[in-house]
């Protein structure tokens, strides 16, 4: 992944509603969620939330696929596989195994 992309997708991510949109959808799989579904699950109003989707898929972490009057986000996990192997590339000076990443559980979050 080029950095003006990395940069561009952390930059999206980087705001309380898109990163929780983003883990939400996550946690939903390759099939997504409508964005008045991710609207109502985050408590946010429609056209804010439509906002902040727009500039996740903008930044490439996400997928439209209109159906109807309704849009279904989700998330694009290749892009999110090249940002994390861009995070990680130089862990440990190339041995990521040595950081230990495979040894750690994400905490369970009460908020999704």
């Amino acid at each position: 992944m080029e950095q003006t992309k990395a940069i561009s997708a952390l930059a999206a991510l980087a705001q309380e509603d898109r990163l929780a949109a983003f883990r939400l959808l996550v946690s939903a799989g390759p099939d997504g969620l409508p964005s008045g579904t991710i609207a109502e699950k985050l408590d946010v109003q429609p056209t804010r939330m439509s906002f902040h989707l727009t500039t996740l898929e903008r930044a490439g972490l996400l997928s439209a696929q209109r159906e109807g009057r309704h849009i279904r986000y989700a998330v694009d996990f290749g892009q999110m596989r090249h940002l994390l192997a861009f995070l990680m590339e130089d862990c440990c000076a190339n041995n990521p195994e040595i950081c230990g990443l495979a040894d750690i559980k994400p905490p369970r979050s009460s908020s999704l």
